[in-house]
């Protein structure tokens, strides 16, 4: 019996019975109910616990919570713009990666680090930076795993989830450093005609 007829079928013996039964019932619907994927494909706020707007996540194709590789423009503590690759793979994301980013091939190293994901990229960042926001797709696979088929990224919104992202990365002045008012004083009479 496919599950929706049974879902069916048992919202249907709900409505029948008592309160409280369909008040059970419903407590074990929402219990079986799959979570929502924190990895899916396309660019949108990072699902990460702490992050909320501060990056940007780009997944790939076939991404699922189990297998992912997701790029990542995150605005870091000290107000810099970091990359960072966010994978499933076994070795995790430190390391080599191969990239097709518009059908120009690079290799970028990734380091590993101590925050939310796997590794950074620090060499390379502003161009890796500039191709995701213009560009129109990435293939990337890390460069030890050569038989396996590279991740396709879809850059559309990238543009879009990155600036908002980085919206906020931006140190605020004190103000003690911000520009005054200008001292320009209109040359004017009170009915609007020049002197």
């Amino acid at each position: 019996m496919p599950l929706d007829r049974l879902l069916l079928l048992v919202i249907d013996s709900a409505m029948t019975q008592s309160r409280s039964f369909r008040f059970a019932v419903t407590c074990a619907a929402l219990a079986l109910s799959a979570p929502a994927l924190a990895q899916v494909p396309g660019w949108q706020f990072s699902p990460l616990p702490g992050e909320g707007d501060r990056a940007a996540m780009g997944c790939s194709l076939a991404a699922s919570p189990q297998a992912h590789d997701c790029l990542v423009v995150r605005c870091e503590d000290d107000f810099t713009t970091g990359l960072h690759i966010h994978t499933s793979r076994p070795g995790g994301g430190a390391g080599g990666w191969e990239m097709t980013l518009d059908r120009e091939a690079r290799a970028l190293m990734a380091e590993a680090g101590d925050g939310p994901y796997d590794a950074r990229f620090m060499e390379d960042a502003d161009y890796l930076l500039d191709r995701l926001r213009h560009g129109t797709f990435v293939y990337l696979r890390h460069s030890a795993d050569l038989d396996a088929p590279f991740a396709f990224i879809d850059l559309t919104g990238s543009m879009t989830a990155i600036a908002e992202a980085l919206y906020w990365c931006a140190p605020r002045v004190p103000p003690g450093e911000q520009n005054g008012a200008p001292g320009v004083v209109p040359e004017t009479s009170q009915q609007g005609e020049f002197p």
